[in-house]
């Protein structure tokens, strides 16, 4: 389905914005796209903040990452975003960034996979965590492929956040769910426990999901299978010190930024 481009570039230059404003990006990092059609995509240019961006500083390229239109070069991890298009024909925008608590827990290896919120559970299931891979190479997005088809939000090991949805807006706001349960996550369990969701009551929340038509997998742990939740102790549930030192650290320096 083709898109309006003159919308897509408002959508586009208005969540850069927003993403700067929350502290999701810094400098000139992260990266957001949008389809156009089936070869086609709207891109955020490298070296550019995303704070400051104009609509004429997007660029059209093709599946193969060529340039079609615009005076600026595209983000050298646009290969990644390519790939869930190809990947992924109902994703139509795809957006990259490095809020602090997501990846906070990105570095310390956590994924975000515990049935805690449900509005978590109902819009994003669970989060699951991205092997390393360098950025701008084929490392980065090849492991992301295996996942792909049954989430919509991914931590990169060491990296960042990646959320995909139906248009720009979409994406992005799957981006702040993300990065509003990390820091919740963050939150509880530096207070000593963090209540998981039974299997029974998960599947109220599935049901739900189905009446909305979402199709990617829950996928996240039960207080069944949870073995942090069976006791409310000041020892269940916690995170490691070291654990909690790497997340810590990581949001101080993302903040920092």
């Amino acid at each position: 389905m083709k898109q309006n481009l003159f919308t897509l570039k408002q959508d586009i230059v208005e969540v850069g914005k927003r993403m700067y404003a929350r502290g999701y990006v810094a400098s000139n990092d992260g990266n957001i796209s949008a389809r156009l059609d089936d070869n086609k995509f709207l891109v955020t240019p490298t070296g550019v903040s995303k704070g400051f961006m104009k609509p004429e500083d997007l660029i059209v390229i093709n599946m193969e990452g060529k340039v079609l239109s615009g005076i600026k070069k595209p983000s050298s991890e646009v290969f990644m975003h390519l790939q869930v298009y190809k990947d992924r024909p109902d994703v139509n925008s795809v957006c990259h960034a490095h809020p602090p608590y997501a990846t906070g827990f990105a570095v310390a290896g956590i994924p975000l996979d515990k049935c805690v919120l449900p509005e978590v559970i109902i819009t994003l299931g669970s989060i699951p965590l991205i092997e390393y891979g360098t950025p701008g190479t084929e490392e980065l997005y090849r492991p992301v492929t295996k996942l792909l088809k049954d989430y919509d939000a991914f931590l990169l090991a060491n990296h960042g956040a990646l959320t995909v949805g139906k248009d720009v807006i979409n994406a992005y706001h799957k981006m702040e769910t993300l990065e509003h349960f990390a820091h919740v996550a963050f939150v509880a369990q530096q207070l000593g426990y963090v209540n998981t969701l039974s299997k029974e009551q998960v599947q109220k929340l599935k049901d739900q999901r189905e009446k909305f038509g979402i199709r990617t997998t829950v996928g996240c742990v039960t207080s069944e299978n949870d073995s942090c939740s069976t006791e409310h102790t000041p020892q269940s549930n916690l995170m490691n010190d070291d654990s909690i030192k790497k997340i810590t650290d990581e949001v101080l320096r993302q903040i920092r930024k």
